[in-house]
């Protein structure tokens, strides 16, 4: 069954943990607005936090893979090449994510390294704050 991928990352506008439950089978984030509980479905949020990712990765698939090569001690053409295929890719990786989801391990280090995702009460990320990240005053990104 599905999970929220980004769950325990999410907070309100009010800096308040966005809790989780199932309708169904549909994940949501449940976001409290002054006792009344607002479900939003989970893929909303989620999908919104990954296409900002892509933006970021988006014409820099060539130095990424190269990077992660590099990380990885695979630092031969081929390697190289088939890390970028799977930058270009992206959107297949990201399906298989929400698929997946996030290991729970993943989603505390991502936390423990200053990742945290803010939407207001209507599921509408605010702001996607990122460790090391430098932004511009206009993306989502601080």
């Amino acid at each position: 069954m599905p999970q929220p991928l980004f769950a325990g990352l999410v907070v309100d506008e009010n800096d308040q943990v966005v809790e989780t439950a199932m309708v169904g089978s549909e994940p949501m984030y449940v976001v409290n607005d002054a006792g009344f509980r607002r479900h939003i479905p989970a893929e909303y949020v989620d999908r919104q936090v990954l296409n900002f990712l892509k933006e970021q990765i988006s014409g820099h698939e060539d130095l990424l893979s190269e990077q992660t090569a590099k990380m990885l001690g695979q630092e031969d053409i081929f390697s190289k090449a088939i890390l970028e295929k799977q930058f270009r890719n992206i959107d297949q990786q990201f399906e298989q994510l929400l698929k997946t989801g996030i290991p729970e391990e993943g989603r505390a280090y991502m936390g423990m390294m200053g990742f945290r995702i803010v939407i207001n009460f209507h599921g509408d990320v605010v702001r996607i704050d990122q460790p090391g990240i430098i932004s511009d005053e206009d993306d989502m990104g601080e």
